[in-house]
């Protein structure tokens, strides 16, 4: 489903939690949405979602606004980090309830993602564990199949080996039934290889948005004597630089194949710490 983000903008009050973002979503693909708290990514995610309703601006879904429409919501799921559900459904209202309302609901998969997370499903919601909430979570947004699912920090209270069987069934079940699938976390080293796509808010603006090989290209470190790397990077977009003892480490985000040309010192920067550095009030 094609999604196209105009000009998009929400405002409480004074403040501005969105600022005019425009990009357009073609294809399904896993999207990485990434961003510093108060970024404005989950306003971004409600609105899509139909939630909300924007202050200016508009998203389409297939030329048609979410808000307020059921025939929308439908295709869309989703999973915040809390609060997802009544407190007092059990599981088993839960899944039932998401079965009538999600047309592709897949209910062998919530069964067998019940019992690989070891729920009980006469259990209510407000009594299990952060981690076991979190699951529930995980469970309808898997089996939902909806064609634009959209993960809110999904794993609060998940241990390691948890949060590897959900990333191992997301690719398989995306693999099988390709969906646009939007995730947004702070863990980025964990899932940043699932990622075909990279968009990172800062500040309620788009800061950037790029196919995520390219982007894992386009970002490196260049150490070297103080007096080359700064020759080197001159005119270059310099995310961070750091000075010690007459060396030099510049990080800079361009094209990674002309530094390795220099003769100087260079490798790759993590996503998470690309966007560490995109984010930082300040960086030219």
């Amino acid at each position: 489903m094609k999604i196209e983000v105009k000009n998009l903008t929400k405002k409480y009050g004074a403040k501005t939690a969105l600022n005019s973002i425009s990009f357009t979503l073609e294809e399904p693909g896993i999207y990485g949405l990434l961003g510093r708290n108060g970024a404005g990514k989950t306003t971004f995610m409600e609105i899509l979602a139909g939630q909300i309703i924007a202050s200016d601006g508009e998203i389409l879904i297939e030329g048609k606004n979410p808000f307020d429409n059921q025939e929308l919501t439908e295709s869309i799921c989703l999973i915040k980090e809390g609060q997802n559900f009544k407190k007092d459904l059990t599981i088993k209202n839960v899944l039932k309830i998401s079965s009538f309302f999600y047309p592709n609901w897949d209910e062998a998969l919530a069964l067998e993602l019940v019992k690989e997370y070891n729920l009980d499903v006469k259990a209510k919601v407000k009594s299990l564990s952060k981690g076991m909430e979190s699951a529930l979570g995980i469970i309808v947004g898997l089996a939902s199949k909806a064609p634009i699912t959209i993960f809110d920090e999904p794993y609060i209270g998940l241990d390691a080996a948890a949060r590897k069987k959900f990333y191992q069934i997301l690719l398989e079940e995306y693999e099988e039934n390709p969906r646009t699938i939007i995730f947004s976390t702070h863990l980025i080293d964990e899932v940043s290889l699932m990622f075909e796509e990279v968009l990172i808010i800062q500040d309620g603006e788009l800061a950037l948005q790029e196919n995520a090989d390219v982007l894992r290209n386009s970002a490196y470190a260049v150490s070297g004597k103080s007096e080359q790397v700064e020759k080197f990077i001159k005119n270059k977009r310099v995310l961070d630089t750091k000075k010690l003892a007459g060396m030099m480490t510049a990080y800079v985000y361009g094209h990674i194949e002309e530094a390795k040309l220099t003769g100087l010192s260079v490798e790759g920067v993590p996503i998470q710490e690309l966007m560490i550095y995109l984010t930082e009030r300040g960086a030219s």
